[in-house]
């Protein structure tokens, strides 16, 4: 089997599956005629399409565009987070180590209170114990012996005074040292409040940096969220791209077999023309007929239907066309109805009206209302022919 015979296998085929298709869904229901749409009628659909389509991506892109400078202005509020987030870090470990410090300064007053405290009582007790040995009596170094063993009244004076002396030297070195205890003391104390103050701020910057780490997660978010926005628009600019190179081959390849179609027309105007009586009609021709009616104008006026019926006639008469009424009708993207497969459902429940079946069998006898047009279709700007019903015929 040669690749052509092949390929018209394939199609016959798949004609076949989807008439097939059709009936199966269809059997049992009223079925609606269904116009064929023409070249020009799906040129311009498609011209319509492509616009939809770079519409479409037109605004994909001012979507893609906004998005971008969402996800930048987002960039450049992350950097600053980043930044602030850094420079909290920072003060939080420059509190830290002020709390190491503070602790062991702490430390060393607890030492120094302690000393100090030792240190007085020290003081407390000797002063104490010379006291007692000074005043004690009978004892051979007491404060009356030291004095009374003067030996004249100057050394009394001056030994006294020494006493004296001595007293205060120990009342002086007492409020000394319990003055350094009370240093030490408050310095302790000033220590731990300003341990306190350094544990609350440092709670403080924890919280400011729990809340400004959190800033930084939920605008990464909203980064890597814009960012996958960004990839599925170009993607989809990418896909209805490919979508307009494929309807720009569409559009080419309706302009150009409308074009054709035109062409034909025209030369079927100049062709030559056989009569009516030359038309050997076949069995089946009847029905084939009327169906392709009912499916093109079932739902026009009876002059409509006559009109169809004329132009695959004229078709027929025309040496620019195959010269009976199947060759016509099957000729190649010629009518929809054969195409999309509403021809074959027809047929096979013979749905043809009464008044379809009377104006093929008028079109068949040589009745024409629409001259020798060989084409139809809706009426749309820039056509220009005989107006019946919805159709105008060209």
């Amino acid at each position: 089997m040669t690749k052509s015979a092949f390929k018209k296998s394939v199609t016959g085929a798949v004609s076949a599956v989807l008439a097939i298709v059709l009936a199966t869904t269809l059997a049992g229901s009223s079925a609606m005629p269904v116009h064929a749409e023409t070249t020009l009628e799906r040129l311009q659909r498609a011209k319509e399409e492509k616009e939809k389509t770079e519409d479409a991506k037109e605004n994909t892109e001012d979507r893609k565009t906004s998005l971008q400078i969402t996800k930048n202005s987002l960039l450049g509020e992350l950097g600053t987070l980043n930044d602030d987030l850094a420079a909290i870090s920072t003060k939080l470990e420059g509190i830290e180590a002020d709390i190491v410090t503070k602790e062991a300064e702490i430390t060393q007053a607890q030492a120094d209170l302690e000393q100090a405290k030792i240190v007085e009582q020290e003081q407390y007790e000797n002063m104490k114990l010379r006291i007692k040995t000074m005043y004690e009596s009978g004892a051979s170094y007491g404060y009356l012996n030291f004095l009374f063993n003067s030996d004249n009244f100057a050394d009394f004076l001056n030994k006294s005074d020494y006493i004296e002396q001595i007293n205060q030297y120990d009342q002086k070195m007492l409020r000394k040292y319990e003055e350094s205890r009370k240093d030490v003391e408050q310095k302790e104390a000033q220590l731990t409040q300003e341990l306190e103050d350094l544990h609350t701020l440092q709670e403080e910057v924890n919280v400011e940096k729990s809340k400004v780490a959190e800033l930084v997660r939920k605008t990464s978010q909203n980064v890597a969220s814009y960012s996958d926005q960004i990839a599925d628009a170009e993607e989809t600019i990418d896909a209805l791209e490919s979508m307009i190179d494929e309807q720009e081959q569409d559009i080419a390849a309706l302009q150009k077999q409308y074009e054709e179609e035109l062409a034909k027309s025209r030369l079927a105007a100049q062709s030559s023309w056989r009569d009516i009586s030359e038309v050997k009609f076949e069995e089946g021709d009847r029905m084939l007929l009327a169906n392709l009616i009912y499916c093109e104008a079932g739902g026009e006026p009876y002059s409509g239907q006559v009109a169809v019926g004329a132009v695959v006639i004229n078709r027929v008469l025309s040496s620019r066309y195959p010269n009976t009424i199947v060759g016509v009708i099957y000729q190649n993207k010629q009518f929809s109805p054969v195409n999309d497969g509403h021809l074959a459902l027809a047929l096979a429940n013979d749905r043809a009206t009464a008044s379809c079946y009377q104006a093929a069998d008028e079109a068949m006898s040589g009745v024409t209302n629409v001259g020798q047009c060989v084409y139809f279709r809706t009426p749309i700007p820039g056509i220009n022919g005989i107006r019946i019903g919805g159709h105008v015929f060209y």
